[in-house]
C-alpha cells in the first residue's frame, strides 16, 4: 500500500520554518505536545527535524535566557539527528524499519517538497490491519478444508 493512503496532510501537521525564532519553536512545540518538529524552508522543502533535546542542549550550552531565544532562528541549532524522508512513491511496508527509530516519516513529492508525514501509530495501525487481514484469509481456508474432509 503507497504510504498516500496513510498519509496526514501538511494542512494538518504542525511544522516550523527554518527562519523562525527558538521561542516561536518552543510555543508551537508546546501548543502541540510535540517532542519533535519537521523545520521547512520557507518554499516547502524538508530542512530537518527539531527536537526538545536539540533547544536545550543549545540553550544550555549557550547559557541564553528566555529573551534571548527571540533573536535566534531555529537554523542556527545544531541538529542531533534529522529524521529519514521518503518520496511519494514509498510503500508502508517499506517504511516499517524506519519508523522503529522516528516518531514519524517525512513524506516528499518528486521536487522535495514536504507534503506531509506518516506517523509511528499510523504505521502500527497498518501492520495490525496486515495481520488481521491474514488472519482472515488463514481462518477463510482452514474452514474450507474442514469443511472438504468432513465425512459424508
Amino acid at each position: 500500500m503507497n504510504v498516500l493512503f496513510r498519509l496526514t496532510p501538511k494542512e494538518k501537521v504542525a511544522y516550523l520554518y527554518d527562519d523562525y525564532t527558538i521561542r516561536q519553536a518552543l510555543e508551537k512545540m508546546q501548543i502541540y505536545r510535540y517532542n519533535s518538529i519537521p523545520i521547512l524552508d520557507r518554499k516547502g522543502a524538508y530542512v530537518g527535524t527539531l527536537s526538545e533535546g536539540d533547544l536545550l542542549w543549545f540553550i544550555k550550552d549557550r547559557q541564553l535566557n528566555f529573551s534571548k531565544t527571540e533573536t535566534i532562528p531555529v537554523s542556527k541549532v545544531p541538529r542531533n539527528k534529522d529524521n529519514v524522508s521518503v518520496p511519494i512513491y514509498t510503500n508502508m511496508e517499506d517504511i516499517i524499519d524506519v519508523a522503529t527509530r522516528q516518531n514519524f516519516v517525512p513524506v516528499l513529492d518528486d521536487f522535495g517538497t514536504f507534503i506531509g508525514l506518516i506517523t509511528r501509530k499510523d504505521i502500527f495501525s497498518y501492520m495490525v490491519q496486515q495481520m488481521i487481514n491474514k488472519t482472515d484469509v488463514i481462518n477463510h481456508q482452514n474452514h474450507e478444508l474442514n469443511q472438504d474432509i468432513k465425512p459424508q
